[in-house]
């Protein structure tokens, strides 16, 4: 069987995409994906419509969520839903909760942005929160940044975008930041697995530096019952893509690629098809055959 042209991670409004999920998959028909999943923060309520527009336009459309998660070493990592059953109730109110979970993660961060003597707009969060969409560090730097009373303090310290002031304020270890506690990677898989999908880490190297931390994580979460790996993304080089697809090879475990595509006007992430293979075979298992993908 012929490989499709895929690429398994991509972002709308529901979270911190800045398309509605039917743009997202016009974007990716223009680009020439045949395989695209749409796999917002913690929801899948775009899933529906962008399974309608990839019908539309001969895309499948794998439904997917990004579940947030730690794992007791590390504060920050993002488990891939690949098959889920986006009406399945329980995943649904899981979702709900780990939303409701960072809405108050994002107001504990607020208030010590406040602390540091910024003024924080509090109605795009609200009604952010009211809508049921996600609140992370890109709404929570934007409303910091859209209030005028911050203006000549931004400019001096240069942070004149959300991608300059999240490092440097809203990261671990930065002086805003607060840690998630919940879901774990191994909640996270689980909920993965009892509604129907495939649990895959996302950018491993993206979250974590060290080759070896990651290689051993990999052999954790996969006696958590991890199915694979997301090993081509647009910044793992030749290198670390390599690492994942030969330690994956070894514990029979997918890996997966994606441009995490979040917009056209996005800094880093702004295109389908943005990943390199580095000469390499992925092995994406059940997806590359449509096995999970209801968008026929």
């Amino acid at each position: 069987m012929t490989r499709p042209t895929f690429d398994l991670q991509s972002h709308s409004v529901h979270s911190d995409g800045h398309l509605p999920a039917a743009e997202v998959v016009a974007h990716a028909a223009a680009a020439g994906v045949e395989l695209m999943a749409l796999s917002d923060h913690d929801t899948i309520d775009g899933v529906e419509e962008a399974i309608r527009a990839g019908a539309e336009r001969g895309v499948r459309v794998v439904p997917t969520t990004e579940i947030s998660a730690v794992d007791g070493v590390h504060e920050d990592l993002h488990v891939l839903g690949y098959g889920v059953d986006h009406r399945d109730a329980v995943l649904c109110e899981r979702l709900r909760d780990a939303r409701e979970d960072r809405v108050l993660r994002a107001q504990r961060m607020g208030d010590r942005l406040r602390e540091l003597g910024f003024e924080v707009d509090p109605a795009p969060l609200e009604a952010r929160r009211a809508a049921g969409k996600p609140i992370g560090r890109p709404h929570l730097a934007a409303a910091v940044l859209a209030h005028p009373a911050n203006a000549a303090r931004l400019e001096a310290e240069e942070h004149g975008s959300v991608s300059s002031f999240i490092p440097a304020y809203l990261i671990p270890g930065a002086p805003a930041f607060v840690a998630r506690t919940h879901p774990t990677v191994t909640e996270a898989i689980g909920w993965i697995h009892e509604a129907g999908g495939l649990a895959v880490w996302a950018h491993p190297f993206w979250d974590i530096d060290d080759a070896a931390e990651v290689l051993d994580s990999i052999d954790r979460f996969r006696e958590a019952g991890l199915d694979g790996v997301e090993a081509f993304y647009p910044t793992h080089d030749a290198e670390q893509a390599g690492l994942l697809v030969e330690r994956c090879g070894e514990r029979r475990l997918l890996t997966t690629g994606s441009s995490d595509f979040h917009g056209p006007d996005h800094r880093l992430f702004s295109s389908f098809l943005a990943f390199d293979l580095h000469g390499l075979e992925p092995n994406l298992g059940p997806i590359a055959a449509g096995a999970l993908s209801v968008g026929e």
